[in-house]
């Protein structure tokens, strides 16, 4: 599943029209811990880029449209976007961090 832009800012207004003053404290064993939703973050842009590998090769071999290539390639490359700015942000945080005065 590849997430968009879209599903970011759906997210954001849903978290932004919550009645509370803030997030409620979980302990963890209601939902995934983070790792695990880093992981299958990973493991959906590595599947989207596959899918766009394979789209690609079977449009060299004649047996894809070309509109199915463009729709892949934007979809890996949109998926690309996202992980390089997310690591971006993650830099940026660990950077900030290493700045804070002990």
């Amino acid at each position: 599943m590849a997430l968009t832009y879209l599903d970011a800012l759906a997210a954001y207004r849903a978290v932004s029209q919550s009645t509370g003053p803030g997030m409620d404290a979980r302990d963890g064993r209601d939902g995934a811990s983070f790792a695990e939703l880093l992981k299958g973050a990973a493991g959906d842009a590595i599947a989207t880029a596959q899918k766009s590998e394979q789209i690609v090769a079977a449009a060299i071999d004649g047996k894809a449209d070309v509109a199915e290539v463009v729709t892949a390639v934007a979809n890996a490359e949109l998926t690309l976007q996202t992980v390089v700015t997310i690591r971006d942000r993650v830099v940026q945080a660990y950077q900030e961090i290493l700045r804070m005065p002990i």
